[in-house]
């Protein structure tokens, strides 16, 4: 099995005539993802160079193909709030934010509104979500190696990185570990699906054996994981790789390369989330090399 992404996924892209939502809807088919549609309001009516309608708004697209579930969004920053409470208002169940540096204030009203619909929502700032050799959504494996460095199996990975949600995936396909999801969640100082609400999804499902993550200094995201694990509410293993030690000899509240990057107070250093995942019961990588041999003896215990 696999978690968000399937056969089954039938994608609306908001943003398709722009360069990176034509991308990702050009890789998304080409890996036979299912992209029935797209919206960029006032291009109504045009096709795609790949054939995919575009409507003017989600409410026109939807009429047309009810069975959309999934909206990715590629729009500029200002306009992510307007277009996923268009997907959201719509019911459309997973909506995956690949538009970078949104506004926070924006990001949280999307939270809220998201909870209030169930609707899961992954970013802002997520490379997106593939589920090997069934269908992917966002630029997640865009180069043509995508199906040699993703292969199916029953290892789940969740990771901030965009780009280390290939790394991860290509050292354990190298290591005969296949993955059942690998998403990627964003490292943005607010964001929609963490590490808890995807652990507890891989929970759920009964063909992921281990979960993967890849964490980094600033936010409290991964402690967060490490209560839930603890409390029993998560209890596949878990091994985790935390970015960032370097940051402990850094001043508090230094910015480290994006928004979500922030240490303040002891809360979100590098050592901080080790302490409290290794306390809960994960096992600790000290580099993606180590991931690997980390998966076969969790799996065996």
């Amino acid at each position: 099995m696999s978690i968000l992404v399937d056969e089954n996924t039938k994608v609306l892209v908001q943003g398709i005539t722009g360069k990176e939502g034509s991308r990702a809807a050009h890789e998304m088919l080409a890996y036979g993802t299912k992209v029935l549609a797209g919206v960029t309001p006032g291009k109504g009516g045009q096709t795609t160079e790949d054939g995919v309608p575009v409507f003017n708004s989600v409410k026109e697209a939807v009429a047309q193909f009810p069975e959309i579930n999934t909206a990715l969004i590629v729009v500029p920053p200002q306009f992510v709030g307007a277009a996923a409470a268009e997907s959201i208002e719509a019911d459309i169940p997973l909506i995956d934010i690949l538009t970078e540096k949104v506004p926070v204030a924006q990001v949280a009203t999307m939270i809220a509104l998201a909870r209030k619909h169930g609707v899961v929502l992954v970013g802002p700032s997520s490379v997106g979500i593939i589920s090997p050799k069934k269908g992917k959504i966002g630029s997640i494996g865009s180069s043509e190696l995508v199906h040699t460095i993703f292969s199916k199996g029953n290892i789940g990975v969740i990771s901030k990185s965009g780009g280390m949600t290939a790394e991860v995936s290509r050292i354990l396909t190298d290591a005969d570990l296949g993955q059942s999801t690998v998403i990627g969640i964003g490292g943005d100082l607010l964001i929609g699906a963490d590490f808890v609400d995807i652990a507890r999804l891989f929970e759920k499902d009964e063909d992921t054996k281990a979960i993967v993550i890849f964490g980094e200094v600033g936010g409290t995201y991964e402690e967060q994981l490490a209560r839930e694990m603890k409390s029993g509410s998560i209890s596949k293993p878990v091994v985790a790789l935390i970015a960032g030690q370097f940051s402990e000899k850094l001043p508090q509240d230094t910015v480290l390369g994006h928004a979500g990057a922030i240490v303040s107070k002891g809360r979100g250093s590098a050592a901080s989330k080790i302490a409290a995942l290794k306390e809960a019961g994960a096992l600790i990588a000290d580099t993606p090399e180590d991931i690997p041999g980390l998966v076969r003896k969790a799996l065996q215990k």
